[in-house]
């Protein structure tokens, strides 16, 4: 093919932007890459870029993966930003933190306060590991002084993959919205076989009872979910009993690695 041709409408104008080919008006482009990195000192709009988040998500990964790369086998645990201190609840996950430790599981929670803060001030004094993950929200709340090893992130997903990743079990306490999101990537993640011996943990029969019931006589009524699917739910009010599930959990996955 002669040289002409390749000048004539069947070529059209491009110009390459490393991967990216640029042609017709697009490739009018009057500046390279490199220019504009050394050169250019003009708005700051590109930091809200999406090529800029795909490097801030990927720093956001990096950052959690060293972070958490040597910790013990844990257990993450949800629940409610809303519990007081005074609230039984609060008590209950300080008993649950504290029987966690005992057993040589660190603790893996959302960093906040009200029941994650229980459960991790619960580790916390008791000598075991507590960790909180938290998240950038539109208004202020940090990780709680019970925290021994915390990352904050920008993005939901990125700590989710850690709250699941470098866990051995999810154990739910009473919670709202942020809880259900958590409880049912869980179970999504063990029905389909992401995740391998994870037990999941309703805590506090009183509060999850309903859901609980709803999910049997609706979801496995209609065909949604299986029987077997059910079962990956444990309903209890007893710490010992939680405690169990996720210590037969771990000896399970120890056989198996």
């Amino acid at each position: 093919m002669s040289e002409a041709r390749f000048n004539g409408a069947e070529r059209p104008q491009e110009k390459q932007r490393g991967p990216v080919v640029l042609r017709r008006s697009r490739s009018s482009e009057p500046t390279t890459t490199d220019q504009r990195l050394l050169d250019s000192r003009g708005p700051t709009d590109w930091v809200h870029t999406d090529p800029w988040r795909v490097l801030r998500i990927q720093a956001e990964f990096v950052e959690g993966f060293g972070a958490l790369a040597e910790v013990p086998r844990a257990v993450t645990v949800f629940g409610s930003a809303r519990t007081p201190r005074e609230h039984p609840e609060y008590a209950t996950g300080m008993e649950l933190g504290k029987a966690l430790a005992d057993i040589g599981c660190a603790v893996i929670t959302g960093g906040g306060p009200g029941a994650m803060e229980a459960v991790n001030r619960g580790a916390s004094e008791t000598g075991g590991l507590s960790i909180g993950l938290g998240i950038e929200l539109p208004f202020e709340q940090g990780l709680n002084p019970w925290v021994d090893l915390g990352v904050n992130f920008r993005y939901f997903f990125v700590r989710k993959t850690m709250f699941m990743k470098y866990a051995q079990a999810f154990i739910c306490l009473p919670g709202g919205f942020g809880t259900m999101d958590e409880l049912f990537e869980a179970l999504t993640l063990v029905q389909t076989k992401k995740v391998t011996k994870f037990p999941v943990v309703l805590f506090g029969k009183d509060y999850w009872q309903g859901l609980y019931d709803w999910i049997r006589s609706s979801m496995l009524e209609y065909g949604k979910i299986g029987e077997k699917d059910l079962a990956l739910l444990h309903l209890t009010d007893d710490i010992d009993e939680a405690v169990s599930l996720v210590q037969e959990a771990y000896e399970a996955w120890e056989q198996t690695h």
